[in-house]
């Protein structure tokens, strides 16, 4: 089995960016998404899921959308300034069907940076 795993940071106040929702889809030929799951950050800011392998296809194109707008909204109290964005989006691959893909996110209202650590 895959494994796909984040670590959300917010990097406003340097806490545990928790409760964030994260959707992975794959991207299939012609365009269509096939959601694969929906979960929330857990109060630690991370999230851990295993990938059936039958849904691990080599060359595939999996999308990743963190709702970073509704956890910057839902803070008490809200970070000062604008807040724009609404979702962060990651395309990615996942060549090896028993692959650990982690992927941790410094998030921001208006900013984030995105790493691959394996």
């Amino acid at each position: 089995m895959a494994l796909l795993s984040t670590h959300t940071l917010n990097s406003v106040d340097g806490t545990h960016a928790g409760g964030v929702l994260v959707t992975l889809a794959r991207i299939e030929a012609d365009g269509r998404r096939t959601e694969l799951f929906r979960q929330t950050t857990d109060e630690g800011g991370r999230l851990q899921r295993e990938i059936d392998p039958a849904e691990v296809r080599p060359g595939a194109v999996y999308e990743m959308v963190l709702d970073v707008g509704a956890c910057f909204a839902a803070m008490t109290p809200p970070p000062h300034g604008p807040r724009f964005m609404r979702e962060v989006v990651v395309r990615l691959e996942m060549p090896d069907p028993d692959g650990r893909y982690h992927i941790p996110f410094m998030l921001a209202p208006n900013a984030y940076s995105v790493w691959y650590s394996g």
